[in-house]
C-alpha cells in the first residue's frame, strides 16, 4: 500500500464548508443582478405602455361601475376615462423625471434638476 494516508472527511469539513459558503454567496449576488429592472429601451417602452393602458382601464372600470350604480350612463365613464388617462400620463411623467414612488414622490438619489439632460 502507499504511505499516503487518505484524509478523513471530518478533517476536511471546514474547507468544504468554506467553499460551499463562498459559492452560495456568489450565486446570491448573481440572483440579485438578474432581478434588477430592465435597463434597455424595450423594457422602458413596455412599462410606459402598461402604465398608460392600466390607468385608462381602471378609470373605465370605475366609471362603468358608477354609471350602473347611479344610472348616469355614459357620463361618469367618460369622466373617469379622462381621469385615468391623466393619471397614466402623470405616472409616466414621474417615471421620466426620476421620481420614485416613495412618500412625497421625492426624486431618486443621483438625479438632480441642475444636471444637463440629453434631450435628443
Amino acid at each position: 500500500m502507499s504511505d499516503d494516508t487518505p484524509e478523513r472527511p471530518i478533517e476536511t469539513l471546514d474547507k468544504r464548508l468554506a467553499n460551499a459558503r463562498g459559492r452560495a454567496h456568489e450565486s446570491s449576488q448573481e440572483r440579485d443582478e438578474k432581478n434588477l429592472p430592465p435597463g434597455n429601451a424595450l423594457g422602458l417602452a413596455f412599462r410606459i405602455g402598461v402604465e398608460l393602458v392600466s390607468a385608462v382601464a381602471i378609470g373605465l372600470a370605475i366609471g362603468w361601475l358608477l354609471d350602473r350604480w347611479l344610472d348616469t350612463k355614459p357620463w361618469l365613464m367618460l369622466v373617469f376615462i379622462f381621469m385615468g388617462g391623466a393619471a397614466g400620463i402623470l405616472n409616466v411623467y414621474r417615471m421620466a423625471r426620476g421620481f420614485g414612488y416613495a412618500v412625497g414622490y421625492q426624486q431618486n438619489e443621483g438625479t438632480r434638476d441642475d444636471e444637463p439632460r440629453n434631450e435628443g
